[in-house]
């Protein structure tokens, strides 16, 4: 699992220049698969939905894996907020639920800004 992300971006031949850039790419994969998954619910897909849900819920989880808990309360703040957004997915899966789709991406969206910022990584989307 913990080579997840690596995987993935290698096998789309995407070079990857910094850890900085790689948490920017797996924000994007998520809104990328959460924009999937609400296509999938709109259209009544239960199993392109199930496939695109579980993409972003991969992501979320490698996430969690290579959070960093030195640099103090952060880390374990994203953890639990990792964590709820999983648990909306699932929800979303269930019920089939666009709007827990929008809730997560929404939060998402506010994470990559808020990463973009932070670590001065021009906006590529």
């Amino acid at each position: 699992m913990k080579n997840l992300a690596y995987n993935t971006y290698a096998n789309n031949n995407v070079a990857v220049e910094s850890p900085e850039k790689l948490i920017e790419m797996l924000y994007e994969g998520i809104l990328r698969f959460n924009a999937q998954a609400a296509a999938a619910i709109t259209a009544n897909n239960i199993e392109k939905r199930t496939y695109w849900i579980n993409r972003s819920m991969a992501i979320f989880i490698e996430l969690i894996t290579t959070l960093d808990y030195s640099h103090g309360d952060i880390a374990y703040y994203l953890q639990g907020l990792y964590a709820y957004e999983q648990e909306l997915l699932i929800e979303a899966n269930l019920h089939n639920d666009l709007k827990k789709i929008h809730e997560v991406t929404a939060v998402v969206k506010g994470l990559l800004d808020a990463w973009r910022e932070s670590t001065n990584i021009s906006q590529t989307a």
